[in-house]
């Protein structure tokens, strides 16, 4: 049976076991995914143990994305643009890598209906969240996006890589723009008792709030989303559906359905 693995540290909290397995059962595809913890610094061993028993493929987080990177052969454009990896594939003995976060954003936008295509951005963050949603969120041609980070130069550095599309930076501060379509949280703010990083002004009543994170409950910044009556709130647990559905599909050359899938994750998660 082909063998898949996501490597992480920690890994116990990874629900891609679970949806792994629905996709297979939902495919008829045979394989065996299972999560594996792995020691700091002993990222490339991991890799090279997988291979060496005929292993297919791997997805990688936290905090391996950087080192997967660096392992690869060959790479796609998102991933060099994201400076990360979170889908390895193991083909003729060379180590490919790709980036399924943003497809798995963009796609969970589209199903819940958000329009992206001349609609204005913000992106809230510009570390590795954020930067591996980027590219597909420009190819939806929005009219503007717009990254805020705290550090702006490392807002400014994500930037100059796009420099033919709309796409600006700003500090958290100088966020002062009332007239966003869509708001995305790619920070961790909220969930580690900071404050969140804009002013709750820039929420209106027509805005679509998203956020990366998710849980058993609205997210810090869905809470203020709903406070300020935003028009729609989506958690990123149909981002992290979406993103296993991109890799499964590099991997097994099939395009499983996810909305079953989320449906039966978010009853996992709420038990």
């Amino acid at each position: 049976m082909d063998q898949y693995r996501v490597f992480g540290n920690p890994i116990k909290q990874s629900r891609s076991p679970f949806i792994h397995q629905k996709f297979a059962e939902q495919t008829n595809e045979q394989l065996n995914y299972q999560s594996e913890y792995v020691e700091i610094g002993e990222f490339a061993q991991a890799v090279q143990h997988l291979i060496s028993v005929g292993g297919k493929g791997a997805n990688v987080t936290a905090p391996f994305k950087e080192e997967a990177m660096a392992l690869c052969d060959k790479l796609t454009e998102r991933a060099k643009l994201a400076g990360a990896v979170n889908t390895l594939s193991f083909v003729n003995g060379e180590v490919w890598g790709d980036t399924t976060d943003g497809d798995g954003l963009v796609n969970d936008l589209l199903a819940n209906d958000v329009v992206l295509k001349n609609k204005k951005i913000l992106l809230l963050g510009a570390g590795g969240a954020a930067k591996g949603v980027i590219l597909p969120l420009l190819e939806q041609s929005p009219a503007q996006l717009v990254v805020a980070n705290r550090t702006v130069s490392k807002a400014e550095a994500i930037i100059q890589q796009y420099p033919k599309h709309p796409i600006t930076c700003c500090s958290f501060e100088e966020v002062t723009d009332h007239k966003f379509d869509v708001i995305i949280n790619a920070t961790s703010a909220g969930l580690n008792g900071q404050a969140l990083p804009i002013s709750e002004e820039v929420i209106q009543q027509n805005v679509t709030c998203y956020d990366m994170t998710y849980g058993k409950t609205l997210t810090p910044f869905l809470q203020l989303a709903k406070q300020r009556n935003a028009v729609k709130l989506i958690d990123g647990l149909g981002m992290l559906v979406g993103q296993a559905a991109v890799s499964f599909a590099i991997w097994r050359n099939t395009q499983p359905e996810t909305k079953q899938v989320l449906a039966l994750l978010r009853e996992e998660i709420l038990k």
